[in-house]
């Protein structure tokens, strides 16, 4: 009876480390997607500072030579002519007209949200990291404790 008893409690012991382990890869596949999004969020807030920063540099009195980007390396010199208002899109494929110090604004705002974003999934990483860093502990106790 001792015999089977043993082989019961090892099948429930390895039927509970299985479960464990799906949980863990389920987490995992989450905490990749959440550095994913991390990463987007981390690329669009050093865009909207590059965008800050060239709205800043541009003159609202007098026209600007520079080099204006057309892909894979090629671009063509340009006059950008003294900056009063912008179009910004605001989504669905619509643009509203901003003046320049609006339009530095929205991008700081911007910036925020992106960094709120940037700080939640960092609080998700830090509660995926812990579950998994507890599930880890739980197998490895049930092991032990049917090794015994």
């Amino acid at each position: 009876m001792s015999n089977d008893a043993n082989s019961q409690q090892r099948a429930a012991a390895e039927q509970k480390i299985s479960e464990m382990v799906q949980q863990s890869k389920i987490l995992e596949s989450y905490l990749n997607d959440i550095l994913t999004r991390e990463a987007a969020l981390t690329r669009l807030i050093g865009e909207a500072q590059l965008a800050s920063e060239g709205l800043q540099s541009l003159s609202s009195d007098a026209p600007v030579e520079t080099m204006v980007p057309l892909g894979v390396g090629t671009y063509v010199r340009s006059t950008i002519e003294p900056v009063k208002n912008l179009l910004v899109s605001v989504g669905a494929g619509i643009a509203i007209e901003k003046s320049k110090n609006e339009t530095i604004s929205y991008i700081e705002s911007k910036i925020k949200e992106f960094e709120i974003g940037i700080g939640q999934l960092n609080r998700q990483k830090e509660q995926i990291t812990t579950r998994l860093t507890q599930i880890q502990n739980e197998i490895n106790m049930i092991i032990q404790n049917s090794s015994k």
